[in-house]
């Protein structure tokens, strides 16, 4: 906690950015904020509301389409954003660190560890090698790592994506910086995993005393980590107050919102219904490593079942294999009571489109030079005998079914919200008039409110439809959503299996209770409870 009456350590105001078409259109507008030494301040807001762009600002950057208009954003005595690209260089990194939401994406694959969590620190020569090294291998030790010293040689493919996480935090931390940025640094762990890397954030920022922003759209994460909150909305600031005061006084429609964007529990779908899909005795293996272990399971006719564990327990690859893109070792797939090709080349065409999937990021789902409409046509061309015009009409309807405008048929998915783009994604899985739609994880990527209406979306066309869904997530709050049955995955293994009124009750295996136990909880001082 920072002591209110030194002088901030960071001062943004009145901050403009503005695309750098000829709209100039505002995606900060005028926001304002004081941070000192030794806080936490919070950033929470949809997708679209300013928060990495606030966040990448204050390190003298804006992406691509974007430029500072006006505002001063100043650091102790220096003003970030009236310094050179060469002054910028001499701060970022030394004096200011970014932590990425996508750790995976952020290493070089083909340098250690080790080396890449130094490289700042050597290269604005604050500590000579040998101490550097040491310094790297002490923050393993204090992030929790396996092993640091053997750690520190490791390749980012060799370990865990929590791990991959903690060691970014590490490489912010090496160079002894004043100011990091957090951006998103969870969102794409599971429960378990989430639990460790807060921990191991809120450790790190009590023991160095290092001021800090923690961008989230997950209010309840941001809860237990910061200060202070603001909360934005159109890249304008909705609320600013004290963590303790805005969840449990907000002043504002929007943060009330916010704070109760969890659905309600669904009323699960009749249990009569003739089973769709079967999986028998599955074991599969990536080269010489298990993944799946004699796991069987089945979903009936218009029900949802999901699919939960942490990281690396084999959900996605169960997924891969009922749609036949990955091979099972044994086992079968059957649906509709026909067996299921091991591989999808061999199987039919009704059976490829009989299941379809919707991915979890759907920025790496749809083409970018490709306008939406085309995509969407092209499940039409494949699977269906529609002329043109008919296929463009067909575009349009599935469109406005899954609440969008056919105007966006003409555009490119750079010019949609990240929920517009997973809408396009299912409006695209249903072109191809499935039985079952495997959904993995698509909600993970988006805020609170874009997901709780995708999920209502996705619960609607399931009754307009009698659609299946097989839902693999992480969130405990997504199955009691939208989850009918819930089967749970530990390396590999069902460790628990049926409805999810009784499969989520006591009494629970110790793996399960673990998960059910990470869920963070909208209340400060959750995490310190984690730690007794």
């Amino acid at each position: 906690m920072a002591d209110a009456k030194q002088a901030p350590l960071l001062c943004v105001e009145q901050l403009v950015v503005v695309s750098a078409d000829k709209a100039k259109r505002r995606l900060v507008d005028n926001v304002s904020f004081d941070l000192r030494a030794g806080e936490v301040l919070g950033l929470i807001g949809e997708s679209g509301a300013g928060k990495s762009t606030i966040g990448l600002a204050i390190l003298g950057h804006c992406r691509d389409g974007m430029r500072i208009e006006s505002g001063k954003i100043q650091f102790k005595d220096t003003c970030l954003n009236r310094q050179s690209p060469r002054q910028l260089r001499t701060i970022r990194g030394k004096k200011i660190a970014y932590v990425a939401q996508s750790a995976g994406a952020s290493f070089n694959p083909a340098i250690t560890l080790g080396e890449q969590v130094i490289e700042a620190t050597l290269k604005h020569r604050i500590l000579p090698r040998q101490q550097a090294q040491a310094k790297a291998i002490a923050l393993f030790s204090q992030l929790g790592l396996p092993d640091p010293a053997q750690f520190y040689q490791r390749y980012p493919h060799q370990v865990s994506g929590g791990q991959l996480q903690r060691a970014m935090i590490a490489m912010a931390l090496c160079a002894g910086p004043e100011l990091l940025i957090f951006d998103e640094p969870t969102t794409a762990l599971d429960v378990t995993t989430q639990l460790g890397v807060l921990k191991a954030i809120a450790d790190v920022i009590r023991i160095s005393g290092v001021a800090a922003i923690y961008i989230s759209h997950d209010l309840a994460v941001v809860a237990q980590i910061s200060d202070r909150i603001m909360v934005l909305q159109h890249g304008k600031t909705v609320e600013h107050a004290p963590t303790q005061q805005l969840l449990n006084s907000p002043a504002e429609d929007y943060t009330r919102r916010l704070l109760n964007a969890q659905g309600e529990h669904r009323e699960p779908m009749p249990m009569n219904q003739p089973e769709l899909l079967r999986i028998d005795n599955i074991s599969a293996r990536y080269h010489h490593q298990p993944v799946l272990k004699n796991v069987t399971l089945s979903l009936s006719r218009g029900r949802t079942l999901a699919v939960i564990g942490e990281s690396g327990s084999g959900k996605s690859t169960l997924g891969k294999v009922i749609c036949g893109l990955h091979v099972p070792e044994s086992g079968s797939v059957s649906l509709a009571n026909q067996p299921l090709a091991a591989g999808l080349k061999s199987r039919t065409r009704q059976q490829l489109r009989d299941i379809q999937l919707i991915h979890q990021i759907p920025d790496t789902a749809l083409n970018p030079k490709e306008m939406i409409g085309r995509q969407v046509s092209r499940v039409l061309e494949c699977f269906t005998s529609l002329n043109r015009k008919q296929r463009e009409a067909r575009v349009a309807e599935l469109l406005a079914q899954v609440g969008l405008n056919s105007e966006l048929a003409a555009r490119y998915p750079a010019a949609l919200s990240g929920g517009q783009k997973q809408r396009v994604c299912i409006a695209r899985a249903l072109a191809a008039e499935p039985k079952l739609i495997i959904c993995d994880e698509p909600t993970s990527a988006l805020d609170p409110l874009v997901a709780r209406d995708v999920l209502a979306l996705l619960r609607q066309i399931q009754e307009q439809t009698g659609i299946s869904y097989l839902f693999i997530t992480h969130d405990l709050q997504v199955v009691r959503e939208v989850a009918d049955d819930v089967a749970v995955l530990f390396k590999g293994e069902i460790v628990r299996n049926g409805s999810v009124f009784n499969t989520l009750a006591e009494p629970l295996d110790s793996y399960t209770r673990e998960l059910l136990r990470s869920v963070p909880e909208m209340r400060v001082g959750w995490l310190q409870e984690q730690h007794a």
